[in-house]
């Protein structure tokens, strides 16, 4: 194959949308995923409601931010959302879930006061029990 070729090859699908034969498919995938990124957003804020720490209202937020991205593919299908409008929010969310999945993470991760123990400290054989003397 040549490589002049190859732009000419791929420029009639650019841009388009699948057959009509795919729009039934690519809908139901969709609203799947509205469903289930709604279910765990709900979960997300139990959790939360739960447990009231930074982490878990990251991870919450990072799970709505997937809601409204399935919602505005499910717009852009349905032409609600142009299509320019759909590729600066779904990137732009996906940079936000990154960031606040990153930032989550970060924020659960060992800390350097000298009171905690890393998780390869707390293998090893515990502290001697203070109360007992060595003979």
């Amino acid at each position: 194959m040549v490589l002049s070729s190859s732009p000419a090859l791929l420029a009639p699908s650019i841009g388009t949308w699948p057959d009509s034969q795919l729009a039934p498919v690519l809908i139901a995938v969709i609203v799947l995923a509205v469903i289930g990124t709604t279910v765990l957003f709900v979960l997300g804020l139990v959790a939360y409601s739960r447990r009231r720490t930074l982490q878990y209202l990251l991870v919450t937020v990072a799970l709505g931010a997937l809601v409204t991205r399935s919602v505005f593919g499910l717009g852009t299908v349905f032409g609600l959302v142009p299509m320019t409008v759909h590729h600066l929010v779904e990137h732009s969310l996906d940079f936000l879930i990154a960031v606040l999945v990153l930032y989550a993470v970060y924020r659960s991760g060992p800390s350097n006061r000298s009171g905690d123990q890393s998780s390869l400290e707390s293998d090893s054989d515990p502290d001697p029990d203070p109360t007992l003397e060595s003979e």
